[in-house]
C-alpha cells in the first residue's frame, strides 16, 4: 500500500498519512485547519517498510477505514514525576 506522508505547519512533529498524494477530502476540515498547510513529506510503500514512531498495522487500518492516519508526537517527559520516581526506589 502507497501513502502519502505531510507534516504540519502549526504542530510541531505531528505528520498526516493519506493514500493519495494531494487529495485531502477524507481529512475532516477541523483537523486540517489544526494541523495547518500539508508539507510533503514522502510516498512510502507501507507493506516493504517500518515506521519509527507508529506502527505500520494501525497506519494501514486507519488509511483503509477512515482515508487517513495522524500522528502526532509523544507528550513530552515529565522530568519531576520521573524524579520523584527516582527518588522513591532509592529509599
Amino acid at each position: 500500500m502507497l501513502c502519502s506522508i505531510y507534516k504540519s505547519t502549526k504542530k510541531e512533529g505531528a505528520y498526516l498519512y493519506i493514500a493519495k498524494k494531494d487529495d485531502f477530502s477524507p481529512v475532516p476540515d477541523a483537523l486540517m485547519q489544526m494541523f495547518g498547510k500539508p508539507v510533503m513529506v514522502m510516498v512510502v510503500n507501507l507493506a516493504k517498510r517500518t515506521l519509527a514512531q507508529v506502527d505500520v498495522e494501525k497506519v494501514k487500518t486507519s488509511i483503509e477505514s477512515e482515508g487517513f492516519f495522524l500522528q502526532l508526537p509523544p507528550p513530552p517527559e515529565n522530568l519531576l514525576e520521573k524524579y520523584k520516581e527516582q527518588k522513591a526506589q532509592q529509599k
